[in-house]
């Protein structure tokens, strides 16, 4: 469920964060620019920090230096307007394992207070090609159909930033090309999309501008604020 405010200030905006770990700087000075209807792909090698960055630009993690606005306004992770606005989807979302994969779909949809939950779900639900599967627990699902739960969490909800962590991950062929296309209609619809990914055909087919965060801990990352398109 889509939502656009007008903003004269970028969706996102990302200034010289810092994480450092004890001695180690794992992110140095990272800029980012995101605005409303594109994506930035972050990439690099595993260890380069792309999960740190999402951590910190959702509030989960504290960057050491450095600010993430959202619409111009520092982000609180705690404040009902970051909740309304920001999806995220990370690699270790966990489920409840009481609850049917709908009940699961059903408690984000009302938690959010989405108009027509039920029918809502049962679209995602489709869509995500989970129908089959709804009655099931989350323990019994296959990983790629776990993935498509924990993505279907973010379709289901109302959303203006949708921040996801190597969403390709456990998907098959058919998977991605559903979830490109998915990403493309997000951006269509105004919506801003920031994801860490190592698969390069999704990257070159949803992402507007790349950012990529090199080698490591330590390696000055780039700014996305104005780089290439791909």
């Amino acid at each position: 469920m889509p939502q656009e405010t007008p903003s004269d200030h970028p969706l996102l905006r990302v200034r010289g964060l810092v994480r450092r770990f004890a001695d180690v700087t794992v992110l140095d000075h990272v800029d980012l620019d995101l605005e409303a209807g594109t994506a930035v792909a972050l990439t690099g090698r595993n260890g380069a920090g792309k999960s740190t960055f999402l951590r910190c630009v959702t509030g989960v993690d504290a960057p050491t230096e450095g600010t993430v606005l959202l619409d111009g306004e520092p982000l609180d992770e705690r404040s009902s307007r970051v909740r309304s606005a920001m999806a995220v989807v990370m690699d270790d979302l966990d489920f409840f394992p009481d609850l049917s994969v709908v009940e699961h779909l059903d408690l984000f949809a009302k938690a959010h207070r989405v108009g027509d939950a039920e029918s809502l779900v049962d679209e995602v639900l489709t869509e995500v090609g989970l129908l089959a599967q709804a009655g099931q627990l989350p323990g019994t699902l296959s990983s790629g159909q776990r993935r498509r739960l924990a993505l279907a969490s973010a379709f289901v909800r109302p959303r203006r930033l949708l921040v996801l962590d190597e969403p390709e991950q456990r998907l098959d062929a058919a998977g991605l090309e559903w979830l490109a296309g998915r990403l493309l209609d997000e951006k269509a619809h105004g919506l801003g999309v920031l994801l860490a990914s190592h698969d390069p055909g999704l990257v070159e087919a949803v992402a507007d501008h790349v950012l990529d965060l090199g080698d490591g801990p330590g390696a000055r990352a780039g700014d996305a604020s104005n780089g290439p398109a791909r």
